[in-house]
């Protein structure tokens, strides 16, 4: 992913373990992708996991961010079309090939939000958030 997104012509700030073989707790990544996000540090962020599905979850702790599994070609249209997703989450236990994942990428950056009936989803969820933090 990194390869891409560089070859892509995007700026890389890489939170990443060090590690590919040593076993990492998945929140202590995508959490801070996720903050960078949601202060606006970066536009998206893109967190890798056995299945996507735990640094998903992690992710979407943090106010402001719709992190969303990617699977296929469509859900990676559709989250960005749909959902205005600002974080992408693979899984590399569940991804058949890196090809895949790169097209994959390519495709969610490349989607734009639809807006429209999406525009009030997305901001009933943002509004959510706002008005029922259960952080302190």
């Amino acid at each position: 992913m990194k390869r891409e997104l560089t070859a892509l012509g995007h700026t890389v700030v890489d939170v990443g373990t060090s590690s590919a073989t040593e076993s990492v707790d998945y929140p202590d990544f995508a959490i801070p992708v996720a903050e960078q996000v949601a202060r606006g540090d970066v536009e998206r962020g893109v967190v890798l996991c056995a299945t996507g599905i735990g640094a998903s979850i992690a992710g979407n702790k943090v106010n402001g961010v719709r992190a969303a599994v990617v699977t296929s070609d469509e859900t990676a249209r559709l989250t960005r079309q749909d959902n205005d997703s600002n974080v992408l989450a693979v899984g590399g236990r569940t991804t058949a090939n890196p090809e895949d994942a790169a097209r994959w990428l390519r495709i969610w950056l490349e989607t734009p939000f639809a807006g429209g009936r999406h525009e009030r989803r997305v901001r009933k969820i943002e509004d959510y958030e706002s008005h029922h933090s259960l952080k302190g």
